[in-house]
């Protein structure tokens, strides 16, 4: 069951596509006796998602993204209600599932758990489970091994709740076929399209329709109030890139931490695995054992052919083709019987039979690699890095207070800072009041068109724009809001109301054209060259052309149907033909692909409904009043 939720594609699916953001596993004790009151953001059950644990999934999210758009993202998307909301409910998802696994009493076995911590691609160097990176990691996220080791068994204890309902979801043949049929019908269309361009010369405006929807309209032609601005940005990560380490504080540095660059012993082994679970009936465990007993006489008896006998005998996939082979691995990676005969054997010797939850193994030690320091010359440049990032965090943390004071006390200007800390004034653009503007912190742009920092030109205060990133601003130059004059966008107004009326007298003309199409009669029409589409994979047409096409009754043909377009055009399709799809005794590729979608959008469908009945089972509510305000500390 453990190598089912490992290896299983469509679990894997549904936690990437309907659990965006990661597990945020705080511990089984630390969701059942969460603390908090009123600005608890919600509960799930008798267990609470309080502000602190809302917000922290809010920065991560927000940080994935930043990373995602390039480091061009701004901020304020973050609060928006909508983004909030999907967080929050995330969250309440992921409640919902660890909840629901904790009462179901879904326990990880140590060995589960070990199996699994050794196949997490991010803890292995080399392919190998790293003791090193796994500690690396836990300090990394401010957690200890154990609490590290926690998080994974929680997060396999959810997985494990979740393996039952997308394993059972099942898609019938029939079913399956109908999908297929119906992605794969073919259509031949040939299209006209009437935009409002063509329809321009049979409008005529009133006289005073330019005025009239100036006068309703002025907020349209508003101009806010704009500025241009300068800044300063105070970086640790610019001041980490102009650091600099010298040999002998590298040296120091390793010949001080040598503890660091310990690489553990390392043993490589062979095995041939006779399944036996543990849960097996007593006779099947007879019968292993006495295969494995066979197996290890005639191993005993010529040890050259272990590998021979490993690849004819061995119950073990993954190794059997090569011999039983394991590789190298270091303590911590395997089940702890199995590891405590690798490491009581010498090399080249064949242990006898070992018992493990998975059976009876023949253990062959075919080399070690005994515990070493890695070479100054390895990790070199990775002690540089370090010493660069602290040299910088110390220097940032001396040089924050100092920015932070200097841009208030001398606010009328920004050179003083920059000059004391060798810094840059850069030029900003002009910008609106009220404008987004990827990259720029809100709080610097409130502060900006303050009063003080328009009439009075002083810096605003220091933001921390970013982790460890200063940034403070100035306005260089203002114009206030106006109103644009009449003469200056009319043009602009009547160009905008006569392409409103020529779409309408467009899609007048589509419409009657379409009646007179559908009653059989003729019509003047320019048609396209005809094309062939299906529902699955369709180039250059709309999705609601797609769906307008695929609606349209073809009992009789031609068939028609028609679509208007943002732009005010309307386009009519005319259905030829229609190639309906024989599905095949065997798929092909393509329909092979698209019945693994249909099955997934099932799972999806069944997951989805199953989170719906875990919402009626466990009480979820929601403090809205909370959700849309934001923490006094922030």
């Amino acid at each position: 069951m453990f190598d089912s939720v490992r290896n299983n594609k469509k679990l894997v699916q549904i936690f990437l596509l309907l659990i965006t953001i990661p597990f945020a596993l705080w511990g089984v004790d630390s969701y059942m006796h969460s603390g908090g009151g009123g600005g608890d953001l919600a509960t799930v059950g008798s267990t609470k998602i309080t502000q602190q644990q809302f917000q922290q999934a809010l920065h991560e999210q927000g940080e994935r993204l930043r990373s995602a758009a390039g480091g061009k993202f701004d901020p304020a998307t973050m609060e928006r209600p909508e983004v909030r909301m999907a967080v929050l409910e995330n969250l309440i998802n992921q409640r919902l599932l660890m909840v629901h696994a904790t009462e179901s009493h879904i326990s990880v076995s140590n060995e589960q758990l070990a199996q699994a911590i050794a196949s997490i691609p991010a803890l292995q160097v080399d392919g190998k489970f790293s003791v090193e990176r796994f500690e690396q990691i836990a300090a990394a996220q401010g957690l200890s091994k154990q609490g590290l080791e926690a998080r994974v068994r929680q997060d396999l204890a959810t997985r494990l709740t979740v393996l039952p309902v997308v394993e059972g979801t099942l898609i019938s043949r029939t079913s399956g076929n109908a999908f297929l049929a119906a992605a794969l019908e073919e259509r031949e269309i040939s299209e006209m399209s009437l935009k409002p361009e063509a329809y321009l010369s049979k409008v005529q405006l009133s006289a005073d329709a330019v005025k009239n929807f100036y006068e309703s309209n002025k907020a349209r032609f508003e101009v806010p109030e704009q500025i241009r601005f300068e800044f300063v940005v105070l970086s640790q990560k610019a001041l980490e890139q102009k650091a600099q380490a010298s040999e002998a504080e590298i040296k120091a540095w390793y010949d001080s931490h040598q503890d660091r660059y310990k690489q553990p012993e390392e043993r490589r082994a062979s095995h041939i695995l006779i399944l036996a679970d543990k849960n097996a009936k007593p006779e099947e465990v007879k019968a292993a054992e006495a295969k494995a007993n066979d197996l290890l006489a005639q191993v005993k008896k010529n040890p050259a052919d272990f590998a021979k006998l490993a690849k004819q005998n061995s119950q073990d996939p993954g190794s059997a083709g090569n011999g039983g082979d394991l590789g190298a691995v270091a303590r911590g990676a395997m089940v702890k019987p199995f590891e405590d005969a690798v490491f009581q054997l010498k090399e080249g010797e064949i242990s006898g039979l070992v018992r493990t939850d998975y059976g009876f193994h023949i253990i062959h030690l075919t080399g070690i690699k005994p515990e070493r320091i890695k070479p100054l010359a390895d990790v070199k440049t990775e002690i540089t890095e370090e010493l660069k990032a602290q040299a910088a965090a110390k220097k940032y943390a001396e040089a924050a207070d100092q920015f932070t004071n200097t841009v208030y006390e001398q606010s009328d200007s920004l050179k003083p800072v920059a000059e004391q800390l060798g810094l840059q004034v850069q030029q900003g653009p002009w910008i609106a009041k009220g404008q987004a503007i990827p990259g720029l912190n809100e709080k610097i742009v409130a502060a900006l068109f303050g009063d003080d920092a328009i009439k009075n030109k002083r810096n605003t205060e220091a933001v921390e724009v970013a982790p460890n990133t200063l940034m403070a601003a100035r306005v260089v130059e203002s114009k206030p809001a106006a109103l644009l004059p009449l003469e200056q966008v009319q043009a602009q107004i009547e160009a905008k109301l006569k392409r409103d009326e020529a779409a309408k007298l467009a899609a007048a003309d589509a419409e009657a054209r379409l009646a007179k199409l559908n009653a059989g009669e003729a019509v003047a029409a320019t048609w396209s060259n005809s094309r062939s589409i299906a529902r699955a994979g369709a180039q250059g047409i709309s999705g609601p052309a797609m769906k307008a096409v695929f609606g349209a009754k073809v009992d009789r043909l031609p068939a028609y149907a028609s679509v208007s377009a943002l732009d005010g055009s309307t386009t009519l399709y005319r259905i030829g033909k229609v190639k309906p799809h024989v599905v095949a005794d065997k798929d092909d590729d393509k329909s092979a692909a698209l019945r693994q979608q249909y099955v997934q959008l099932a799972t999806e469908a069944d997951f989805t409904a199953w989170l719906t009945s875990l919402r009626d089972r466990y009480k979820v509510t929601i403090n809205q009043q909370a959700l849309a305000t934001k923490p006094a500390a922030e």
